[in-house]
């Protein structure tokens, strides 16, 4: 049955048509799905940041809320749609706004808008909720703020966006098909030009077709010019064959013809039997020819083809036994050594065989005595010798005999082609093996083929235990020893012996911690030398900024986030999505450019010895009592950040001052009794365990944790008001020399095993949430009771940093803390 013809200009053509159709449809819904999505983003932003402003005005005055709602809260709206808003105090009080909205809205106990739509008052509304912590002499707690706004207004501008996009995606999909039907007709003029030239050749030309046609019917035309060489070598060979056997065959014909008409006119018996043996003779000997000529012509085209298999040299040998005549059979001596008999040759079954007939054959004819056939192995090649007790061949003949139809001196008044040992040595050279024809002692001849060997893959199991051993090793000789003594700059050589890469990290956290991840780091990069720098946050931020550091550093940590989010900001910084960037807390990143790995507290420490339990302070407000009751027993022995020299001192303290309705009062109380004032959390945890100091106020809970684990004599308080908590954050410079190796640190870092790090041994805190250890995010917040406040990585930060204010700030904090007499 004849297939049904069709057209595959017009396949093409519907198919492209339908696809297109269907991508202008899959277009049309994208566009309306981003029309909406972009108008809730700009609507979403205009109510976040109307709540945000009521947020920055809410005040707190007598232990009451109070808030006066900046004009700027909604004339930032189009005035189109309603809004609605209100204000609860942390005891779900409405403070101002509509109180049946506030009703309808849970509240928040966070600073990050949120948003959800709803009906109220007949309408759907969006709604953005934000939290403001405050903290008084008597609670603390989030101020809600919800801003509601009627739809009317996105939608309107999410179908001004949808209009505006669908007609140029119906006239470009016109445009397209246009295009397409013309491309179609354009693509298959080679293909005609193809046919021509196919049409103008003589039947006999298979030379190859040099007609310029495009890459994508390149591979067909060197397919077809491909067959064609095939074709003409094929035809060549039978050409070939037909030559030869004319020529080589043409001789014994005659001499058959020639005795017969003898034979048809001898009288004499005994002459004609004679002749009729000499027929026969002649006879054998055209077959055998013909046999050879034919089986020549079948191992070259299998040559050719490649017929691939896997057999071993007892199946072939025995392959070749079974074909022989039994009494000939019992003439084979095979002696194989064991694991020669089982070796695994790949090649062509066939030409093996016909390979080890010629051979065993040759050595038959030529030797009334056995044949000896012997295997075995030597240096990834099979080798295989078959002997005889014949007449050899003479050291002269022997690169002769193994071309066709070439026979040596001993060979005469036998019977042969003189094609047997040719496809021997055709077969051997084709399976990248070799043919040695070789005298025996004792006279013969010696016949040793060599084939290579079936290559076998070395197992998975041994290779890789040393060096997994060995990074076993190396990571067990690090984290056991002890740590390295402080120091301006730490080098840690690669592993491996190797100092082909060096990662530069400039950072402002205690060597001796650092050190943990740097062996982590180098026990999955075994390459890779660790040059560390261990500095304060300020003087690395302005260092950086002016270009006086000592190297250029890859990676840059420090605790002073807001520092690095501003470095950040002013285009410093190497932006990186981490395969691990996922699994971090929204507040714990930014832009993809700034990293916080680490979740530490700001805790108060104090003496046992020197401040009894029952009266350690839990609060903010308690602590600024204490010392305005006591203030003699405290003079000199309260330290705290100095906050014009520390960066996360003064980070600490502007968030302080944001949250906390007493952070002024406490200021104060660290006047009166001529608080210490330092540039890092260890000069204050050395005074307070010496019992130079009695307490140290907003210290890191990590240096305080991990002190207190090696036995040092302090005590640890998470107030019971609010607590803030900072992430210490990685940065990579845009100039980095090695971003690759701080990326890959980066990666280190936010990964389990490097989370596992800092909730471990370091005691600075893991930061992704659910992690294992001592020192998860979880198991530090169950050690105080009160709000958790993580100072967030984003723009927020950059308020403080201002000049003025900034200036302002320490201005004041100066003038309370160190009054002038």
């Amino acid at each position: 049955m004849t297939a049904k013809r069709f057209s595959l200009r017009r396949r093409i053509f519907a198919l492209a048509v339908a696809l297109l159709m269907l991508a202008a449809v899959v277009l049309i819904i994208f566009i309306r799905d981003y029309a909406e999505r972009a108008s809730d983003r700009a609507f979403d932003r205009l109510l976040a940041a109307s709540a945000l402003t009521i947020a920055g005005a809410v005040q707190v005055e007598n232990d009451a809320v109070v808030v006066e709602i900046p004009f700027a809260a909604f004339a930032m709206f189009s005035g189109r749609d309603r809004v609605f808003y209100a204000v609860e105090d942390p005891d779900a009080r409405t403070v101002t706004g509509y109180e049946d909205l506030a009703a309808q809205v849970g509240e928040t106990v966070s600073a990050e808008p949120s948003f959800v739509d709803m009906r109220y008052r007949g309408e759907t509304v969006r709604v953005a909720s934000v939290g403001r912590l405050i903290s008084t002499p008597s609670d603390t707690g989030w101020v809600t703020i919800h801003v509601a706004e009627t739809q009317n207004q996105r939608e309107a501008l999410s179908n001004e966006i949808l209009s505006n996009a669908v007609l140029p995606v119906i006239a470009l999909t016109l445009l397209a098909v246009g295009l397409v039907w013309f491309g179609i007709s354009r693509m298959f003029a080679p293909l005609t030009e193809l046919e021509h030239e196919l049409r103008a050749r003589a039947p006999d030309d298979l030379s190859p077709i040099t007609v310029p046609v495009p890459e994508e019917v390149d591979h067909l035309v060197s397919a077809l010019n491909g067959f064609m060489g095939r074709l003409q070598k094929a035809m060549e060979r039978v050409s070939g064959l037909v030559a030869e056997a004319a020529h080589e065959v043409r001789t014994p014909l005659a001499s058959l013809r020639a005795q017969a008409e003898v034979a048809m006119d001898e009288q004499d018996p005994d002459a004609l039997r004679r002749r009729v043996g000499r027929i026969h003779t002649g006879a054998v000997q055209a077959s055998q020819l013909v046999s050879q000529l034919l089986m020549e012509a079948t191992i070259s085209h299998r040559m050719e083809n490649q017929e691939i298999e896997t057999t071993t040299l007892a199946a072939v040998i025995e392959d070749v036994r079974q074909r022989l005549d039994p009494e000939q059979a019992r003439r084979l001596v095979i002696d194989l050594a064991a694991d020669a008999a089982v070796a695994q040759l790949r090649g062509d079954r066939v030409a093996l065989r016909e390979m080890m007939r010629n051979v065993v054959d040759n050595a038959l004819v030529y030797s009334e005595a056995s044949v000896d056939i012997a295997g075995r192995i030597e240096m990834g090649y099979l080798v295989v010798e078959v002997s005889d007790r014949g007449p050899g061949i003479e050291e002269s003949e022997k690169a002769s005999v193994l071309e066709r139809f070439k026979r040596g001196r001993a060979s005469n008044g036998k019977v042969g082609s003189g094609l047997g040992l040719s496809i021997v040595a055709r077969v051997a050279a084709a399976h990248r093996g070799t043919l040695t024809l070789l005298d025996r002692s004792g006279g013969g001849l010696v016949v040793s083929i060599a084939l290579p060997l079936l290559r076998r893959s070395a197992g998975a199991g041994g290779s890789g235990v040393l060096p997994v051993m060995g990074a076993l090793v190396v990571v067990a000789a690090l984290w056991g020893s002890p740590a390295p003594a402080e120091a301006a700059t730490t080098t840690y050589p690669a592993p491996d012996g190797s100092s082909q890469t060096t990662l530069t990290i400039l950072g402002t956290t205690d060597t001796p911690l650092f050190a943990y991840f740097v062996a982590g780091f180098q026990a999955q990069r075994p390459d890779v030398s660790v040059i560390y720098e261990e500095t304060d946050s300020l003087p690395l931020y302005e260092g950086f900024l002016a270009g006086t550091l000592d190297r250029a550093p890859d990676l840059l940590i420090s605790s002073a986030s807001d520092l690095q989010l501003k470095l950040a900001n002013d285009g410093h910084a190497l932006a990186y999505d981490s395969p691990w960037l996922s699994g971090l807390p929204d507040w714990a990143h930014w832009r993809s450019e700034v990293f916080g790995f680490t979740f530490e507290p700001a805790v108060i420490i104090y003496n046992r010895d020197l401040i009894a339990d029952d009266e350690v302070p839990r609060t903010h407000l308690t602590l600024a009592e204490l010392l305005e009751t006591q203030t003699e027993r405290f003079r000199g022995r309260i330290a705290t950040y100095d906050i014009g020299v520390s960066g996360v001192g003064y980070l600490l303290a502007a968030q302080d001052q944001t949250i906390s309705s007493t952070f002024w009062r406490l200021a104060s109380a660290f006047g009166r009794v001529n608080a210490q004032f330092s540039g890092s959390s260890p000069a204050i945890l050395n005074g307070v365990a010496d019992g130079t100091l009695a307490l140290g106020y907003n210290v890191l809970g990590s240096y305080a944790f991990a002190r207190q684990a090696e036995g040092a004599p302090i005590e640890i308080v998470v107030p019971d008001d609010y607590v803030l908590v900072l992430t210490r954050s990685m940065l990579i410079p845009r100039d980095a020399p090695n971003a690759e190796l701080a990326k890959a640190f980066v990666d280190f870092a936010l990964s389990p095993a490097g989370q596992a790090i800092a909730s471990g041994p370091t005691a600075l805190g893991s930061v992704v949430p659910n992690g294992s250890g001592a020192w998860t995010s979880e198991a530090i917040a169950a050690r105080g009771r009160g709000v958790i406040q993580p100072i967030p990585l984003g723009p927020g930060l950059l308020v403080a940093l201002d000049r003025l204010r900034r200036q302002r700030f320490l201005d004041t904090w100066q003038e309370i803390v160190s009054p002038k007499p």
